[in-house]
Formats: structure tokens, sequence, C-alpha cells
């Protein structure tokens, strides 16, 4: 589906394009037939010469099938799509392993810390920088959300991750990254005049370049270190 929908780039991918899939074809089915109901009725009750209208109660039968049909379709995409939502969101989802992030909204840009080689966020090896996020493949991504003044929403369209940043609140959600590459980051949440260009990057490298990056972080941080010490 790569030439209608963007790039599947996490193992959300295809659960969630699966569902997409399906919803526009329910629908479209739906539309389809609607409309075409709508002219056939048109052309067949026109206003004729000589005909007199007439008016009716309808029929229960065919009211029961277009209620109860419907309501079938959306119960039954409720259960289908409740597993990708647990899987996605649900309160124990992120796997243990997952590498955690913080990821801050502000007006407007995205502030990231990144865990360094001891995978764990508030020590001395993390790395702190602006708009640029870092991560390997194939290995979950636990990311803590957080805003400064107002609502952000951050989505990277390829990972088909979409998470709201609220002041005040710590929020969590989780991807792995399936393929290298360099993606979007965007706001999904209008939140000033500045909000068109709250723009950053994710760069997903390989295991080796990961470990090259935290690497060369953790260099540059000794040097900047050495030169500021008495």
């Amino acid at each position: 589906m790569s030439w209608w929908l963007p790039r599947q780039a996490s193992t959300f991918g295809p659960s969630i394009d699966g569902l997409f899939t399906a919803i526009l074809i329910i629908t479209g089915i739906a539309f389809f037939v609607v409309e075409i109901g709508l002219v056939w009725f048109a052309i067949k009750y026109r206003a004729r010469p000589g005909q007199k209208a007439f008016y009716t109660h309808g029929s229960t039968k065919v009211e029961v099938i277009w209620t109860a049909v419907p309501a079938v379709t959306v119960v039954v995409l409720g259960i289908v799509s409740n597993g990708a939502w647990v899987h996605m969101k649900g309160k124990h989802s992120t796997p243990a392993d997952a590498i955690p992030v913080i990821v801050r909204g502000k007006q407007f840009e995205w502030n990231m810390t990144h865990s360094g080689a001891d995978k764990q966020l508030g020590t001395a090896d993390d790395v702190k920088i602006r708009n640029q996020l870092h991560i390997p493949v194939n290995v979950p991504i636990s990311v803590h959300l957080e805003a400064e003044e107002v609502i952000h929403s951050f989505f990277v369209p390829e990972f088909r991750l979409k998470q709201d940043a609220v002041p005040g609140m710590n929020i969590s959600a989780w991807f792995q990254a399936t393929d290298t590459g360099i993606y979007e980051i965007g706001c999904a949440e209008l939140c000033g005049m500045g909000h068109y260009k709250m723009r950053a990057r994710v760069w997903v490298h390989t295991a080796e370049g990961y470990q090259a990056w935290l690497d060369e972080r953790a260099a540059a941080a000794a040097a900047a270190a050495a030169e500021v010490a008495p």
C-alpha cells in the first residue's frame, strides 16, 4: 500500500493499515450503495404527468435491517481493533526491554533526552538534543512525552504513531522501528502561530550505527567537560 499510504517503518504498520483498509472498503461500499439507491429512487419516483403522489409509512423490516447491519459492523470493527489498541496503547503494552527517551514539546521545538549506554534516564550519560531523536532499528523505544506550555502531539506517520503531549502530564507511548532511515516528526496539534515549523527528525540507526552515535556523543561530552574543568 506504499502508493497511497506512508511507508510502513514500525511493527504497528501492518495492523493499523489493515484496519484502515478494511474500514475504507466497508464505508466505500456503503457510500456507493446509498448513492446508487438515491439515484434509483430519484428516477423511479420522479414527478410524472397524471401520477398522484401518495404517502407511506415505509417498511419496518427494511428499517430493522439498515439499523442492524451498521450496528453489527461497528461492533465487529470495535472488537477487531481492540487488539491493535491494547497492543499499542495498553497499560502494560510497553516491552520491558524498551529503551527510554524523553520527548518534551515546546513552542515551537522538540527537546529530546536520550538514555545513554546504561539505558537509564536521569544519569550522567543522558544525551540531550534539540529536534533530533536517535534510536536503533528493531529495538522497542519507550517515549515519555511532556509539554511545556500548551498541548502538542508527537506524530511520526511512518511509525503509525500519534500521541498527545499535555502540560503537567507524563504520557507514555512506545514503538519499534523496522527500517533504518530518517523520518519526520511533526506536531499534529495546533499549538500556536509557529505550529507549522515545529518539525524534527528521527534517525533510525543500525545497532552498530547507534552504538557509534552514542560513543560519539559521549566523547563530545567528555571533551566539553575537560574544557571547562579548572
